[in-house]
């Protein structure tokens, strides 16, 4: 089904439409999610608490890395479907070959950082003489593996945008699949410590591609490789479309990093090792709101104009009565299970660590009622052509407030004030969103 079979039947059926594609990108990010959150659980069990510190201090490297992927993906997508209307334009027949040349740019970059500065990026993320052996070869891993994530996010995009969401989350799903099933291998028969969880975390996208290469050989298939070189007009408007995408992974590096800091100071390393249990949780609860967010885009960008705005503004109606929805049912599980979860990832069985990763639980996801509005609502102000207010929305929850008030709330309140700081901020920018959702 093409970009233009999306318009044609979201006009008479945008409930089911909705359902398809969100429904299958939903299951698709909580999987993908689940890279990260499978290497923690086995490096908790399988190598310890210094591991798992060690994990949670490169996560943000990682989210800088997943979050380009998104913004070249997204953005050029939502461009792609924006464009659906003029299928013969030259922006629509060359979007795809620009945004892997894109991507290529971006892949110099990291793989460049993975082979010659894993060391020092380490270190600047708060690694230790503890640490720093088990997130050195876990971060050049994963960076020198960076084409594998980069173009794995391309063509995800791409796919669910040409029709085929369903194609997409079992690419994603088996990729998480194999993920846990190699970590498992790498990591207790095989005993390669941290090398071998992120050589199981980076061979994931290569079986995700494998999957998605298979839109390739299908006659309905709508974007191929072109020869054109990149535009720095084009190379701008498709960054411009993703960048909150970028941002909302950004914020939550950016999250990570402060928590860790702050986490060291008040509660040392159980408190680093409590909070790196919400962390990785948190990555799939998340992952939740951007499958929504990514669900909703392919059918709000292929409505532009004023004639699409009834059926835009329906499906942002279904997107967050459903992020609402999800938010409750997570936090209800993370509240009575709280105890049990913490437990999942303490290999000593220290109290301590267990008590204090349930009350933060407790505390922390409150968040997911106002980050669920927050990411949705970004996501669909950028598909709807209204990158600027998106843009607004991700910078402010990642950044201009998440820090300020993260040192203001653990001055006053220590590790409660931390558990504090993200659902304060998500509920100071929920105002600010439901402003944007009124004007635009």
């Amino acid at each position: 089904m093409s970009s233009n079979s999306i318009t044609s039947t979201a006009r008479e059926h945008v409930f089911p439409l909705f359902v398809k594609y969100v429904s299958a990108n939903v299951l698709g990010m909580i999987g993908y999610s689940c890279y990260i959150l499978a290497d923690t659980f086995f490096v908790a069990r399988g190598i310890g608490s210094d591991a798992i510190a060690a994990l949670n201090l490169v996560l943000p490297a990682f989210s800088l890395l997943n979050g380009t992927g998104l913004m070249i993906g997204m953005g050029a997508a939502a461009r792609y479907s924006l464009s659906s209307g003029r299928a013969d334009s030259e922006i629509h027949r060359t979007i795809f070959t620009q945004a892997l040349q894109l991507a290529f740019v971006a892949m110099l970059f990291f793989f460049s950082i993975g082979l010659f500065f894993a060391r020092p990026l380490c270190v600047l993320l708060g690694a230790d003489g503890t640490t720093l052996p088990h997130a050195i070869p876990y971060i050049r891993i994963l960076l020198m593996f960076s084409p594998l994530f980069l173009c794995n996010n391309l063509l995800n995009c791409f796919v669910r945008n040409d029709g085929e969401p369903r194609l997409s989350m079992t690419a994603m799903l088996v990729g998480s699949l194999t993920n846990i099933v190699l970590d498992y291998i790498f990591i207790y028969p095989m005993q390669l410590g941290m090398t071998g969880a992120a050589l199981a975390t980076a061979t994931a996208p290569l079986v995700g591609m494998s999957i998605l290469s298979m839109h390739f050989w299908k006659k309905k298939n709508q974007f191929h490789l072109v020869k054109t070189r990149i535009h720095l007009k084009t190379a701008i408007d498709i960054c411009r479309l993703g960048v909150s995408s970028l941002v909302a992974e950004l914020s939550s590096g950016i999250v990570i990093l402060v928590f860790n800091m702050l986490t060291l100071k008040f509660s040392g390393t159980t408190g680093l090792a409590a909070y790196s249990i919400l962390a990785n949780i948190a990555l799939v609860l998340v992952a939740i709101f951007t499958g929504i967010g990514q669900g909703i885009q392919p059918i709000v960008s292929s409505h532009p104009g004023k004639n699409g705005a009834p059926v835009r503004n329906q499906v942002r109606r279904y997107a967050l009565s459903t992020a609402l929805l999800m938010a409750f049912i997570a936090y209800l599980v993370v509240f009575v299970f709280a105890v049990p979860i913490a437990d999942l990832f303490n290999k000593d069985k220290d109290p301590l660590l267990t008590s204090m990763a349930a009350e933060g639980m407790r505390i922390y996801f409150v968040s997911l009622f106002f980050s669920g509005i927050n990411m949705v609502s970004a996501t669909y102000l950028s598909a709807s052509d209204q990158p600027v207010p998106g843009f607004i929305i991700s910078i402010l929850r990642g950044l201009v407030l998440i820090l300020p008030i993260a040192f203001l709330l653990a001055a006053l309140f220590g590790m409660t004030g931390i558990w504090l700081c993200l659902p304060v901020t998500e509920a100071i920018v929920c105002v600010v969103t439901f402003f944007f959702l009124r004007k635009f």
